[in-house]
């Protein structure tokens, strides 16, 4: 589960001999929350048993039918805390954010570059997801990563997803459903499409496990499942939850490094907790989803939660710590929404017309570092980018 110097990191997500995914479209989609219609999403593949590892990849069908925009989203409760608890860096409210100037940082447009037919593929990882299945769907097929019908099409590429892909949204489940096909059929092309524990993936593992049982949250009791209620969790992500998605989400590296940029969920220095290499965090943290201890997998939610090292004073500072510590040049993190940076947190109506405006990710902390959530529960944007950035 770890990697080497000089060696290519072991894939932890499982293939096609470990497990078998139905196709999307035998899945069924949940209603919205509070009762909007159902998000409408593309038809998969006709062919019900996906190709094995090695078999080439089936062409798109002939004649595709367009992929239709998920209804007006419903408004989310945020991060909310639990009690009246308020730990360093848990995700803020309106009011609690402080105000960072547009000059403050940069945001910078991708260039789409050619891609190799040989060797290693190009690189392109995706921001928090938080259920928008078919915005998901349409930013990847944007960047050419999958076809009409939601089939790898990238060959030798590189795709790395950030974390969040439940919680908020209509279709979590079917978020997690996608990525662990995408998988499969990315190995069987030559390429590969991996995933990061985010703190939404670590609260639904509690939320499973532990259901009600109190934990010691430092600042008196709480459960795993009033927790993931406050933010955003969705009963029908819960109805649908099987064994191997547990097992998939339980697995997931927290850091990687893939061609001098350092992935991770959070922007927090609290992975340095964890151990002082890639490899001893990675370990460290399937090491205690694994002991299946509530109040040592609570303390790893909270500390996954914290946000912001990278981006008031001595944020710059926080990133060549890390960087300093498990290499690479640029962090690029998830987890905090690029309107939480900018201190522009749009409307929860899905009012786009006054909603917050992104454009593509953020870069900040002295270039050091890249946000890649573009609020999409905020009526921002998924992002799916390919690295790297040029100015």
């Amino acid at each position: 589960m770890t990697q080497g110097a000089g060696q290519e990191p072991v894939v932890r997500t499982a293939t096609l001999r470990d497990f078998r995914v139905p196709p999307y479209a035998q899945t069924p989609v949940p209603p919205q929350a509070q009762g909007a219609p159902p998000s409408s999403v593309p038809p998969h593949a006709t062919d019900p048993h996906p190709p094995a590892p090695g078999a080439p990849v089936p062409p798109p069908a002939a004649s595709a039918p367009p992929h239709t925009a998920a209804p007006t989203r419903p408004p989310h409760p945020g991060n909310a805390v639990v009690g009246d608890e308020q730990p360093e860096g848990y995700t803020p409210t309106e009011r609690d954010l402080p105000v960072i100037r547009r000059g403050d940082t940069v945001q910078v447009q991708t260039v789409t570059e050619p891609r190799s037919d040989e060797g290693r593929g190009p690189l392109f990882v995706v921001g928090d997801v938080h259920g928008y299945l078919d915005e998901l769907l349409a930013a990847l097929g944007e960047q050419g990563l999958i076809d009409a019908e939601g089939n790898w099409a990238a060959g030798n590429a590189r795709l790395w997803f950030l974390g969040d892909f439940t919680d908020r949204g209509p279709d979590g489940i079917g978020v997690i459903d996608l990525v662990m096909r995408l998988s499969a059929e990315a190995a069987a092309a030559g390429g590969y499409c991996k995933a990061l524990m985010g703190n939404h993936e670590l609260l639904l593992i509690g939320a499973k496990r532990f259901a009600d049982t109190p934990v010691n949250s430092g600042a008196g009791t709480a459960t795993f499942q009033a927790a993931w209620l406050l933010n955003g969790g969705q009963k029908a992500d819960m109805d649908r939850l099987q064994d191997v998605h547990l097992q998939w989400m339980s697995r997931l590296d927290a850091v990687v490094e893939e061609d001098g940029h350092l992935l991770m969920h959070s922007d927090t220095t609290a992975y340095l907790d964890y151990g002082s290499s890639i490899e001893d965090v990675n370990d460290t943290i399937t090491a205690i989803l694994t002991r299946n201890d509530a109040d040592e997998c609570w303390d790893l939610f909270r500390k996954l939660t914290k946000r912001f090292a990278f981006r008031d004073e001595g944020g710059s500072q926080a990133v060549r710590e890390l960087l300093a510590t498990y290499g690479g040049q640029r962090v690029v993190h998830g987890h905090s929404p690029i309107p939480y940076l900018l201190g522009e947190v749009g409307t929860e109506e899905g009012d786009d017309s006054s909603g917050p405006v992104v454009n593509g990710p953020h870069v900040y902390a002295d270039g050091l570092a890249i946000a890649m959530d573009g609020g999409v529960t905020m009526a921002g944007k998924l992002l799916v980018v390919q690295l790297p950035l040029h100015d």
